[in-house]
Parts: C-alpha cells; structure tokens; sequence
C-alpha cells in the first residue's frame, strides 16, 4: 500500500471558516461581462467565492505536495522495499 494525499484531501476540507462573517470588498471586473452577469441573474459573491475556494484549495494542495514530496517518496520507497506490516493480513481476493 503506497501512501498518497488522500488524508491531505480531507484535512483541505477544513480549509477556511466557512461560517465567518462576509467582508465587504472592491475589485474591478469587466463591465460587459458584469452586465451579463446581471442580466442571467448570476450570484456574484456566491461565484466568487466558490471559484476562489477552488483556486485557494488547489494552491494548497500544490504547496503541500510539493513541500512533502521528498517524505512522499521516501515512505513509499520504504513500503515498496520492505512492503507494510498490514500487508500480509489483507485479503485481496474476496474470500475470507
């Protein structure tokens, strides 16, 4: 069993307080697509901030891998090497 970033994944779901408060905030934006934003009564906040939650996870999860990676392969050239102790209990077969 290699390891991978599947308990990075659920620690990411606790990534930001989704529950603070909102901050109101300035930015510059296209004024046509702004306008068409408007007229397909699209949610600005609510689009913003799922994509920016998209973009902040991701470049999370950039960061982590790359700053664990030599841990990363070391521990999966150790299990490769010298397999896991739960490996000989696993039953991949089906049968009991």
């Amino acid at each position: 069993m290699r390891i991978d970033d599947t308990h990075q994944e659920r620690a990411m779901n606790m990534l930001y307080d989704s529950k603070a408060p909102k901050k109101s905030t300035n930015l510059s934006i296209n004024s046509n697509l702004l306008t068409k934003d408007r007229d397909l009564d699209i949610n600005l906040s609510a689009t913003l901030e799922n994509t920016l939650e998209k973009v902040v996870r991701e470049s999370t999860r950039a960061r982590w891998l790359k700053g664990n990676k030599t841990a990363l392969k070391n521990c999966n050239t150790l299990a490769d090497e010298h397999s896991l102790f739960a490996d000989k209990h696993r039953n991949f077969n089906g049968s009991a």
